[in-house]
C-alpha cells in the first residue's frame, strides 16, 4: 500500500509507514525468488559460453552468473530494510540505490578483470544477459501469478 493509496483510505503517513513495517521484506522474498532461477539460468550461461568461449569464457560465466545473483541478493536486503525505515528512504534507495548499485557491477566487473586474467567479452554479456533474463523471468511470473489472482477474485 503506498502512502498515496493510503491516504485516499484515510490512513495517515504513519500508519501506512506501521503496515509497511509490519508486513513480511518481500524485496528481499522476491530477490530470494529471482536468485533461485539463477539455478537453471546459471548452468544454461555456463553451456553456451563454455561452448562459445571455451575454458575462459565458461569461467567468465560463472564469475557473471555469481556477481548478478549478489546484485539482486544486495538489492532485495536493501530496499527491504528501507522500506522500515520510511518511505522517503525507501523511495530514494529505489531511484538513486538502482544507480548505485550498477556501478557497483560495473566496479565488480572491473575489479575482476583487473585481478585475475579473464574473457572481458564473455564475462560482460553474460552479466548483461543474466541480469536481463533472470529479471524478465521474474516478471513475467508476476504477471501470470497476478493474473491468477485477479481472475479468482472476479
Amino acid at each position: 500500500m503506498s502512502a498515496e493509496a493510503g491516504a485516499r483510505h484515510g490512513l495517515e503517513r504513519s500508519e501506512v509507514e506501521r503496515y509497511i513495517a509490519e508486513r513480511p521484506p518481500v524485496e528481499l522474498q522476491m530477490a530470494r525468488s529471482i536468485v533461485s532461477r539463477a539455478v537453471v539460468v546459471g548452468p544454461v550461461m555456463l553451456l553456451a559460453f563454455g561452448l562459445a568461449r571455451g575454458r575462459d569464457g565458461l569461467v567468465a560465466a560463472a564469475i557473471g552468473v555469481a556477481i548478478v545473483t549478489g546484485y539482486y541478493l544486495l538489492t532485495g536486503s536493501m530496499l527491504s530494510w528501507l522500506a522500515r525505515v520510511s518511505l522517503g528512504a525507501y523511495h530514494a534507495g529505489a531511484l538513486l540505490g538502482f544507480i548505485l548499485r550498477l556501478g557497483l557491477i560495473a566496479a565488480t566487473m572491473w575489479a575482476v578483470i583487473s585481478l585475475f586474467e579473464v574473457d572481458r567479452t564473455a564475462l560482460g554479456l553474460a552479466v548483461i544477459a543474466t541480469y536481463v533474463g533472470l529479471l524478465l523471468w521474474e516478471a513475467a511470473t508476476l504477471g501470470r501469478n497476478k493474473g491468477r489472482r485477479v481472475r479468482s477474485r472476479g
